[in-house]
């Protein structure tokens, strides 16, 4: 038994260090560089040349017995150092630092043996020289050069007094010759990659950008073309519900008070109303986008909306605190549709608190992405939307409400059109203790919103993006509204150029390029 457990390990070891062997290796793969499998490859020519010729020279048994022995060192050390560096490869720097030291050594010894000064070895330190300022670079490769010039002198210095001083001179200015371009190559290959890395990085976020921005496409292509069948079912669904909306209020007026028919009546009449607010909600998102945008104040389309809940706040015991900043400037927008979006915000925070509670209500002028907007805040002092909830209450059809109270669109409907307004919706919200609700509408003056905008011209399609209002031209202070574009650089977050053309210079821009010349987006 023991001689089969014996057996058993003497097979099971060699297994055991050849994974051993494959995990390391497939760790350390992706770290290995060229500059690394030009250094194995340097070693293993280098000793089978110096095996070759210490075959093939004439040469005494000593100098065999010398130069075998430095050879031997040679492999030895060459063995440890990648032994190392396989078992270490995060120390990659020490164990070439290690390696430079030994190869000086190695270079030192064979050619003190091979005959000093004129040993056909003694350009072993030109080698040296070139290979580690290269790796290293400029200034460590000129004090690799002042080390080899000190280890090539201490190699032939049993020669010293037979030769002039001004042959060890020329040597080591060869070397520092060797250094000083090599180094100053190295130093420029290293910075060109780096930055050919940090253009791959980039070229990445392009195009997975490009990738999101094509996605978005398809998803607005597809909810339109939903949204369009919707409003088709809607419209048919609307004319015989507005039929039996009308039946049942005649005939309700000559019905007998308190019978049940009478009563039947009523919640038919009442579920006919629920109905149409539901249809009129699924028109109004599933609508195509046609404003009719005007420079306004914001103001009096707030006192508007407000003013139409006042009767509701005192029925449920809700205080009104309306604070409007009066120096705002104009914005173009579309009236109705503001209204809409600020009416379905208020009527949400109403139904937030059905015991009472604070209303605000308030306009401002801030500054976002260095771009000026026009601001509406609706807060209330609620119970609060639940934090795992927040990243979908702009969802259509969503709804934190009972059954029978929402249909889940009014936040989707706000979102829709501050989209359409080129502006930003966002909400805070804490448990018990309310939720705010703020409206941006980007700023610009009259002179301005006259100006095309780069996407209508590009038709890149940057406005349909996620967080598309965050984007911005450098070549203009103000989102949305732009005459010039960057040339040959994508627009929004990623714009990199310093370089601005006019609209007419447009072929220069990458976007262009792919929409209307290679109709690759």
């Amino acid at each position: 038994m023991q001689e089969d457990s014996r057996a058993t390990t003497a097979n099971n070891f060699p297994m055991s260090f050849l994974d051993k062997f494959r995990t390391q290796w497939d760790k350390d793969k992706p770290n290995i560089e060229a500059v690394d499998k030009a250094f194995v490859y340097l070693r293993i020519i280098l000793f089978c040349g110096g095996m070759g010729w210490l075959l093939f020279s004439d040469i005494s048994q000593t100098t065999f017995d010398h130069v075998s022995a430095v050879f031997a060192y040679f492999a030895v050390y060459s063995v440890f150092l990648y032994t190392w560096l396989f078992i270490s490869p995060h120390k990659k720097k020490v164990v070439y630092g290690a390696a430079l030291i030994f190869d000086l050594l190695y270079a030192s010894l064979l050619v003190r043996v091979t005959g000093g000064f004129v040993s056909p070895f003694f350009n072993s330190f030109y080698l040296i020289t070139a290979l580690y300022s290269f790796y290293y670079g400029l200034i460590p490769g000129v004090i690799i050069a002042a080390v080899a010039a000190l280890f090539s002198f201490i190699s032939c210095r049993s020669e010293s007094y037979d030769l002039h001083w001004t042959n060890f001179i020329v040597k080591g200015a060869f070397l520092f010759l060797l250094a000083v371009p090599l180094g100053m190559l190295s130093q420029k290959f290293k910075k060109d990659k780096q930055k050919i890395e940090n253009l791959n990085k980039d070229l990445e976020g392009y195009i997975e950008e490009l990738r999101s921005i094509q996605g978005k496409l398809i998803e607005v292509e597809k909810l339109s073309a939903i949204g369009r069948l919707t409003a088709d079912i809607a419209h048919e669904i609307r004319n015989p519900l507005t039929s039996i909306g009308g039946f049942a209020r005649r005939l309700t007026k000559k019905l007998s008070p308190g019978s049940k028919e009478k009563d039947y009546a009523d919640t038919v009449i009442s579920e006919v109303d629920r109905l149409e607010r539901i249809l009129r909600s699924v028109l109004t998102f599933s609508r195509e986008a046609k404003n009719k945008m005007k420079l306004q104040e914001i103001n009096g389309i707030v006192e508007d909306s407000v003013r139409s809940f006042i009767e509701v706040c005192k029925d449920q015991s809700i205080s009104l605190d309306l604070m409007l900043e009066p120096s705002l400037p104009q914005v173009l927008i579309d009236r109705e549709q503001v209204r809409e979006a600020i009416n379905n915000l208020i009527s949400n925070a109403i139904d937030a608190m059905p015991k009472g509670g604070i209303l605000k209500v308030r306009t401002f002028m801030n500054e976002l992405y260095n771009v000026s907007y026009v601001a509406v805040e609706v807060t209330d002092n609620g119970s609060g939307i639940p934090k795992e909830k927040l990243d979908m209450i702009f969802e259509p059809f969503y709804t934190t409400k009972e059954i029978g109270r929402g249909t889940g669109l009014g936040l989707s409907i706000c979102k829709k059109i501050i989209d359409e307004h080129n502006g930003l919706i966002t909400v805070e919200s804490q448990a018990d203790k309310g939720t705010t609700f703020t409206l941006f509408f980007p700023y610009q003056s009259e002179e301005e919103s006259v100006k095309v905008k780069c996407w209508e011209f590009t038709r890149c399609g940057v406005e349909k993006a996620e967080g598309a209002a965050q984007f911005r031209c450098a070549a203009y202070p103000d989102y949305g509204r732009i005459c010039w574009a960057i040339a040959g650089t994508f627009c929004g977050k990623k714009v990199s150029g310093a370089i601005a053309q006019k609209l007419g210079d447009c072929k220069k821009c990458e976007f262009y390029r792919r929409v209307v010349v290679r109709k690759d987006l």
